[in-house]
């Protein structure tokens, strides 16, 4: 039985991943686990990386947990979706305490600096970036096998401060106006990360899940 391992380093939306992962992995006979065991990471079919706080915090507890290098592994081998801060955790480099990444993919994450925008209705922006937004897939015209199914500039859920700045505009799979453009999706090979959250975004962000389970980069 193909097995969905969520990674449980102590941070993240793990209650709300796991739950809507099982309900579209039901149909397909894909079991779920929530684990904070290597072993079952390295076992398992598929990998998902959640994240929630501030990034220093989730790569301290990632170390100790002795997850990270199962975590690692499995970025190399085997398909891996990375959710918020897990998808940030992905990168080089955050500006949030100075903090390392895995550097799985090259670039770094910055904070948002929308101090002196203002949005269509003369309301400054707020930070953190807190609500639905579009996302636009890329590359355009030829969108990455996870957005299957769901349209262009559908409406996601996000919470963050701090946004992903990618070194390569090839790992780009999705982008989001809020003051700038910004990339709220990353893929690369075996990888998919957003910056959104899936599970809190409805029909949509199911979809995506339900694309990971069939995935076979």
């Amino acid at each position: 039985m193909d097995t969905v391992a969520v990674v449980d380093y102590g941070m993240g939306n793990l209650r709300s991943v796991s739950q809507a992962l099982a309900h579209v992995a039901r149909a397909d006979g894909v079991k779920v686990i929530v684990t904070a065991h290597p072993e079952d990471v390295h076992a398992a079919t598929r990998v998902v990386l959640p994240g929630q706080g501030a990034m220093r915090e989730c790569m301290r507890e990632l170390a100790a947990s002795g997850l990270e290098q199962a975590v690692r592994e499995a970025a190399a081998r085997k398909p891996l979706f990375g959710i918020c801060v897990g998808m940030q955790m992905l990168l080089e480099h955050s500006e949030e305490q100075d903090t390392a990444g895995l550097g799985l993919l090259p670039g770094r994450v910055l904070r948002f600096r929308l101090e002196d925008g203002r949005q269509a209705d003369g309301s400054r922006f707020k930070v953190p970036h807190m609500g639905w937004n579009r996302v636009r897939q890329q590359p355009a015209g030829r969108p990455h096998a996870l957005w299957r199914g769901v349209p262009d500039e559908a409406w996601f859920y996000f919470v963050h401060s701090f946004h992903a700045a990618p070194a390569d505009a090839g790992d780009v799979a999705g982008v989001t106006d809020y003051g700038l453009r910004f990339t709220s999706a990353l893929a690369r090979d075996n990888i998919f990360a957003t910056q959104f959250h899936p599970e809190k975004s409805a029909e949509h962000g199911l979809a995506l899940y339900r694309n990971f389970l069939h995935w076979s980069p």
